[in-house]
């Protein structure tokens, strides 16, 4: 045992190394853009210098998932690898990847020829995003022509459609063509799922054309797959083009955020698309899947049930919400009376799990996840169809307690990348916001009193028990371990602060934004280590300023947003880093919607038609709003405005009723719509 004078010492030391780190405060570092925001609310990069440059991005319909890689040399020449992915199109047997996917390169496509020679390479010079791929190139003189070249996937059938818009730009009439090219290839019978796949490459609107000076003609490209290759495949690629247009339309009109800061709406907008576009039309029904080329027709107990489906409560898209309730309707097929553990994953439209990682605390999960939406929905008769899954998964929870009072599982959503231990810190927390709000629908839906003190007594145990098993000094913060033997910094340090517990906040916010976490592409898994998973940073950018250190957390958020939408992998969050060279996965998007909902705007659903609010205004920031929220079986916008030096006023308009709540910052008032 130490003696007083020893344990005084230590105490000391410890006081001294803590605040030497917190003085070691980081500023993101500095970055150059290269895509600047367009009025129209798209971004674009003007090609003329910081060549060579490659990127990649994402883009899905209900049918069909684009993946384009494109890069730019020296020269300004660029070249597209197109890998098109067929969710619902799947081979045997039943696993996560079995959909069919084919990459259809440059030299694949059929050639054009102006004035009889083969049309010259063409120069880009600029590329444009905004739920579709336009890329603006020219051929010099003297036949100069313009070209438009777009690429996007059709909104509801199992195609991908590529035009090129020609217009002459030279003085005199030339003549342009494009050769018809039609091939096909077909998957084998035997491996085939319900009958083989054939997938087509076909030109549209082939053929000479002759352009007087200043005119424009289109020819394309498209990508389908079909199961009976015998029956016309009618294709109008204006016509998807604008069904895409008023796809990304009707994401983008509900759910507006309007702050000061140009990059957080765009940014916020761009995820709105990224998070809604990438759900595939199932056999099970709508259903989000996270893409990456890989994660298609299923679902997972973290990316769905947990991160995305509680932003679709607000988002007030249909196909959303009908996703979000599939998943939970899916993952209850699978509770049984033994109380073993749900799939962490379902796959292959419904008809295969996936469970290697054994209980990765997807109980948690899905309970989190399903109790936020039920509550945020507002409809009670969703509500009903979703308790029993959410009060089977509280259950399986209560029943892996151990004997220190924390729940245990088999690993976390990382799945033994990282150790994680015998009770790891996300789990727990996840379970102890997941008893809240069950506390809160069981009221709704007029339980027994004894079942909703039952839950609040149960959560306000778990967060004692939290503290005593997971608080500890890490790293020189006075913070968490994120399991019993953990002796480094976590990322997920931060999910307390997300689910409300502030306990060791400052030490938490300052370890987060200390060089041992924080990374130019947010933090990093562990200290030390290189990994990144966008993830944990959306969740520790929102605990922080649910707990109260705005305009620290507004610095990494306007950084991070800023990386993401204008720096060098653009335009959405992405996963993770170096697995998966950062794909654009559509949940992460949902997660950051969530921080300005949750977060920044301190929305906490608490009923059918309630929630608490905790807005954080930065300063310098006169107002933000949140317009046509479509959460509480109802829309209405969300105003924050400051008042003067110290009180902040929210305003709640609902149609023609108008409310105005004034409250101190910080402070946390209960709207009732």
């Amino acid at each position: 045992m130490k003696s007083p004078k020893k344990k005084a010492l230590l105490t000391s030391l410890l006081l001294i190394v803590n605040l030497t780190i917190y003085s070691q405060e980081t500023n993101p570092p500095e970055q150059k853009d290269r895509w600047v925001i367009q009025p129209n609310g798209s971004i674009n990069w003007r090609i003329s210098e910081r060549l060579p440059h490659s990127d990649h991005i994402e883009m899905s319909g209900e049918k069909v998932s684009l993946w384009v890689a494109y890069q730019v040399d020296q020269a300004g020449v660029i070249r597209l690898s197109r890998k098109v992915v067929f969710p619902t199109f799947r081979m045997l047997p039943d696993e996560t990847r079995s959909h069919i996917a084919y990459t259809f390169e440059d030299n694949e496509l059929p050639r054009m020829y102006i004035n009889n020679k083969p049309l010259p390479a063409v120069i880009a010079k600029s590329i444009n995003h905004s739920g579709i791929m336009r890329i603006m190139a020219e051929t010099g003189k003297p036949d100069g022509v313009k070209i438009e070249h777009s690429l996007f996937p059709s909104v509801d059938q199992p195609m991908v459609i590529e035009k090129f818009v020609v217009t002459n730009t030279g003085g005199k009439t030339v003549t342009l063509s494009m050769e018809k090219l039609n091939r096909s290839v077909t998957t084998d019978t035997l491996r085939s799922k319900s009958s083989p796949h054939t997938v087509v490459m076909k030109t549209l609107n082939e053929g000479r054309r002759v352009l007087e000076p200043g005119r424009s003609t289109t020819f394309a490209v498209c990508y389908f797959a079909t199961d009976h290759p015998e029956k016309p495949f009618p294709v109008n690629p204006d016509l998807e083009e604008n069904n895409r247009g008023k796809r990304i339309v009707e994401i983008l009109q509900p759910l507006q955020l309007e702050t000061p800061d140009t990059i957080l709406n765009t940014a916020f907008a761009f995820a709105k698309i990224r998070a809604t576009e990438s759900i595939f039309k199932t056999k099970r029904g709508y259903l989000h899947g996270p893409g990456g080329l890989e994660y298609y027709a299923a679902i997972w107990a973290n990316d769905q049930a947990e991160y995305v489906s509680p932003y679709f409560a607000f988002s007030g898209d249909r196909i959303g919400i009908q996703s979000a309730m599939n998943c939970y309707r899916l993952f209850a097929t699978y509770m049984n009376p033994e109380y073993k553990p749900l799939p962490s994953s379902i796959v292959a439209e419904g008809d295969a799990v996936w469970k290697g990682a054994g209980d990765r605390g997807d109980q948690a999960m899905i309970a989190y996840g399903a109790s936020r939406f039920a509550l945020a929905y507002g409809k009670v008769d969703s509500a009903k169809v979703l308790w029993p899954l959410i009060s089977w998964c509280l259950e399986y929870c209560r029943r892996h307690i151990n004997d220190q009072g924390v729940v245990e599982s088999q690993s976390d959503e990382l799945e033994g990348r990282f150790p994680s231990g015998k009770a790891n810190l996300s789990t727990n927390c996840l379970y102890y916001d997941a008893l809240v709000s069950a506390s809160m629908l069981a009221r709704q839906l007029h339980l027994p009193e004894k079942e909703v003190e039952d839950y609040k007594m149960r959560a306000g145990r778990l967060k004692l028990n939290i503290e005593k098993y997971f608080g500890a000094y890490i790293g020189g913060f006075d913070t968490y371990k994120y399991y019993e033997t953990n002796t480094t910094l976590r990322a997920w340090i931060s999910m307390p602060l997300a689910m409300g517990i502030y306990n060791r906040s400052k030490g938490t916010i300052g370890a987060l934004f200390s060089p041992q976490l924080w990374t130019a592409d947010g933090l990093a898994t562990e200290a030390g280590k290189e990994t990144f998973w966008d993830r944990s940073t959306l969740y520790a950018l929102r605990g922080v300023l649910q707990a109260g250190a705005t305009d620290q957390a507004m610095t990494f958020l306007h950084y991070y947003s800023r990386r993401r939408l204008l720096g060098e992998h653009v335009p959405y969050p992405v996963e993770a880093y170096p697995e998966g060279s950062q794909r654009h996965l559509s949940a992460e998007s949902g997660l950051y919607c969530r921080v300005f909902i949750e977060g920044l705007f301190g929305m906490r659903p608490t009923g059918f038609n309630s929630f608490s609010c905790t807005p954080r205004l930065p300063k310098g920031w006169k107002q933000m709003s949140l317009r046509n929220i479509h959460a509480f079986d109802t829309i209405f916008d969300l105003r924050i405005v400051r008042q003067n030096k110290d009180k902040i006023g929210v305003i709640v308009n609902k149609g023609e009723d108008t409310h105005t709540y004034t409250i101190r910052e910080g402070e946390t008032i209960q709207i009732k719509l």
